[in-house]
């Protein structure tokens, strides 16, 4: 394996590790709702948050792999 295929996995793999982090919040807080209502809000704005995240990670994850590829 060469060094590029090193650094390309290592960047798939902890992008991968935040965005399931920040998605399984998301997650969790969204199902957390039907029982807790006193903490809608605060739910709502982890989900949001942790979405976002997770979104942001995977447009990031996919131009630094489009960069490395075109590189």
């Amino acid at each position: 394996m060469s060094a590029a295929a090193i650094v390309i996995a290592l960047i798939v793999l902890i992008v991968g590790c935040i965005m399931g982090w920040h998605a399984n919040r998301a997650h969790a807080a969204h199902g957390d709702i039907k029982t807790t209502h006193n903490r809608i809000a605060g739910y709502r704005k982890t989900r949001l948050r942790s979405g976002l995240w997770a979104i942001g990670l995977i447009l990031v994850a996919v131009f630094l792999l489009a960069a490395a590829v075109h590189h």
